[in-house]
């Protein structure tokens, strides 16, 4: 954080050294043993590297619920040995002129399949006639899986599609659909991490004008993400890491890391106009603009680690995964970074000095723009206060209706086997028997056949199969077909209107226990738990974070402002989310937005806001101390860090921009709402709601009540005072 005006003209001798702080002296070692820092870094990243490919991975999805009815009903048909319990995988046939002239390579092809590891059973589509649509063109033989579908090695699974795919000729088509294959066909982030390198490197020569200082962020970053990757590898063979986390992890690191970097490098930059020496430049750099690195890290890590409050597997893994890797980046930027700045810094020195020379020569003063900026809205902060608002607001208005969930094979690329069998099906047997029901039973016959007289008579129910009893005998399944496709809203309604009302009511009257199970109910039972946990987490994640800006900055007014509009950033983002995704805005296959994606946003963007929070109001806050003119304060805060505010946001949400270049729909929500989320936080909050805020309150935003002042620990971002 800034602690003192920048000025392109540097005064004729620089400021006496300050006693270095904690920030300063890791920054004087690793300038001392720069090469030892460098080496041990490179050394370190590479034997975690060589480790975690020879080790390999083990990424393994948890989407257990304890406590749901889709968990209990997968629960009870594994102690009772049901074919039902492992999910299952559809080889879908197609022939125009019918699948009857098919039938010896159908059976050919399924007894290998058969054959392979990880198949408990195979159904042929010649032994039901239901499983062969009225035309006789589509059929589908269920290959039951021995497990759930991410218990299933990728490689027997890709094995499988093979296998099947074998049969296809002139006329008939293969195509195959299920979680497994879905998992087996996902891609990662694609070049996303190339395209937003490239586009921050661009942006980082755009600001200092030299290839070298733009390179130093991007290499730091760099090995923070390689180390970080790499550890995660390896713990996965012992934590349970999803295996979606990779991708997660590269976004955030990449924009975490060249952010973090470009902070400290920018204060580097303004020790050497006010004269200081590379080595005192690095030192200082440290202990002001590393004071606010290290708070803005804890602050994501403490909002990640709240994810575990949510107590869902799932994002459990992911949230310490990517809070490892805000740790590891935090802990480049303090040690490897000094080291480069050291070896590089002569020339930046130079540089920097030179372009100062040129902006002087021509009358450019640094951070003119930004002041007048702020003097504008100080001439008007209640307008621009309101127009801001009303227009987040406005974003945020469609998140209201924001619908969790999961996207299926429906919104899978046209091209993919999985969405081609998903229309298939659609197109043979109705929409809905692409999200089957799964309906547990272990009150004997007569209520499982009073099960399937329920379900075929209730409304949204196409059609229901005759009780499928287990290997012992003792329960019973009846599988329903709804009339609408697995993602849509009214499935959804069903699932609860069965739960709510049918269920209970039949249960009275045979005295048996039903559970609704299967892929669909299990989805929506993750998407209502997120949904009821969501409060108990934000409330921790504010609370916390609210708590940290309370004794730095010693203000009660400072954090309630943050809070309110980190909280208006991150609901704007979820509208538009909302709006591309759910709503099919821009030729978006409309589906609901993944469960996971709010919370996921909201943990990462409000520990990322805090950042140009602290940046900015510390600022502010050090010309409050000097001059005691609240309007000033703001103006000259806004100046000196309006600058590399706006140039780390511009890095940030081009890193995460370019993952909506990638194949994944979940990676696609995740960037764009990052991206948004940073694009409205650093323009329209930081440029106009806060210096409208702050010049409102005036001097009553440092207020403190006397009581809690005095009881109240003091923390500081402040380095120490020149001796």
């Amino acid at each position: 954080m800034d602690t003192h005006r920048i000025t392109s003209t540097p005064p004729a001798t620089a400021a006496p050294p300050a006693a270095p702080g904690v920030f300063g002296r890791l920054a004087s070692w690793s300038q001392r043993h720069r090469w030892a820092a460098l080496f041990l870094w490179v050394v370190v990243v590479a034997v975690i590297t060589v480790g975690a490919q020879s080790a390999g991975s083990a990424y393994r999805n948890d989407f257990s619920l304890p406590g749901t009815d889709s968990q209990a009903a997968t629960d009870l048909l594994q102690r009772h040995g049901s074919a039902h319990a492992g999910d299952s995988v559809q080889i879908v046939f197609h022939d125009d002129a019918g699948l009857t002239g098919d039938r010896a390579t159908v059976e050919g092809t399924l007894d290998q399949v058969r054959e392979l590891p990880g198949v408990a059973e195979v159904r042929s589509p010649y032994a039901d006639s239901a499983a062969v649509s009225e035309d006789g063109t589509i059929g589908y033989a269920t290959v039951v899986l021995d497990g759930r579908a991410e218990e299933i090695p990728k490689e027997d699974v890709t094995r499988l599609i093979d296998t099947a795919r074998g049969a296809e000729g002139d006329r008939l088509a293969v195509e195959l659909g299920g979680e497994a294959v879905r998992g087996a066909e996902e891609g990662g982030g694609g070049s996303a991490e190339g395209a937003g390198l490239l586009a921050a490197l661009v942006i980082l020569v755009l600001l200092f004008g030299s290839l070298v200082a733009a390179a130093l962020p991007l290499v730091t970053a760099l090995f923070a993400v390689g180390g970080a990757v790499g550890l995660i590898t390896l713990a996965s063979h012992v934590f349970t890491v999803a295996d979606f986390t990779p991708p997660i992890m590269m976004l955030v690191g990449l924009g975490v890391g060249v952010d973090y970097a470009l902070l400290i490098f920018y204060r580097y930059r303004h020790e050497l106009l006010r004269g200081a020496d590379p080595g005192t430049a690095t030192r200082t750099a440290l202990d002001a603009a590393g004071r606010t690195v290290f708070f803005a890290g804890c602050t994501v890590i403490i909002a990640l680690l709240g994810l575990v409050a949510l107590g869902l597997g799932a994002l459990q893994g992911v949230a310490l995964a990517v809070a490892l890797t805000v740790l590891v980046t935090m802990a480049a930027s303090l040690t490897l970074l000094p080291a480069l700045l050291s070896l590089c810094g002569a020339r930046i020195q130079r540089h920097v000095r030179k372009h100062a020379a040129k902006a002087e020569a021509k009358g450019v003063a640094e951070g003119r723009r930004w002041r007048r900026l702020a003097t504008a809205v100080q001439r008007r902060p209640l307008p621009a206060l309101l127009a801001a608002t009303v227009a987040l607001l406005a974003l945020s208005a469609p998140a209201l209706d924001m619908r969790l969930g999961f996207a299926d094979a429906g919104n899978d690329p046209a091209t993919s086997t999985s969405r081609q069998a998903y229309d298939l099906l659609a197109e043979g047997f109705g929409p809905g028997f692409n999200g089957p029901l799964v309906v547990v039973t272990d009150g004997g016959d007569i209520s499982a056949t009073a099960l399937r007289g329920t379900l075929t008579d209730t409304a949204g129910i196409a059609a229901a199969t005759p009780p499928l009893p287990s290997a012992d005998g003792e329960i019973a399944t009846v599988i329903a077909f709804p009339t609408t496709a697995p993602q849509d809203e009214p499935t959804a309604d069903l699932v609860h209107t069965l739960r709510d009302d049918v269920l209970p009511g039949l249960s009275d009257r045979t005295g048996a226990t039903y559970l609704i199970g299967g892929p669909t109910a299990a989805a929506q039972d993750f998407a209502d738990s997120v949904a009821d946990r969501i409060p108990l987490f934000v409330a921790i994640v504010v609370g916390l974070s609210a708590l940290l800006l309370l004794m730095v900055f010693r203000s009660v007014w400072i954090p309630l402002k943050a809070a309110v509009l980190n909280l208006l950033s991150i609901s704007a983002a979820l509208g538009v989310i909302t709006l591309v995704f759910q709503h099919g805005w821009f030729g978006v296959q409309p589906g609901p937005v993944e469960a996971f994606i709010p919370v996921m946003i909201f943990a990462i963007v409000f520990g990322l806001s805090m950042d140009y929070e602290v940046f900015l109001v510390a600022r502010i806050h050090e010309e409050w101390e000097r001059t005691r003119d609240p309007a000033l304060a703001v103006r000259e805060g806004l100046a000196a860090t309006g600058r590399v505010i706006t140039a780390a946001a511009a890095i940030m949400i081009v890193v995460f921009a370019a993952f909506v270049l990638s194949p994944s729909r979940m990676l696609q929500q995740f960037g764009l709402g990052l991206a948004t989320a940073i694009l409205l936080d650093a323009v329209v909050i930081r440029c106009l709601v806060v210096p409208a805020v702050m010049h409102l309150l005036g001097r009553h935003a440092w207020w403190l009540p006397a009581p809690l002042a005095r009881r109240l620990p003091r923390l500081t971002l402040e380095p120490p005072s020149p001796k």
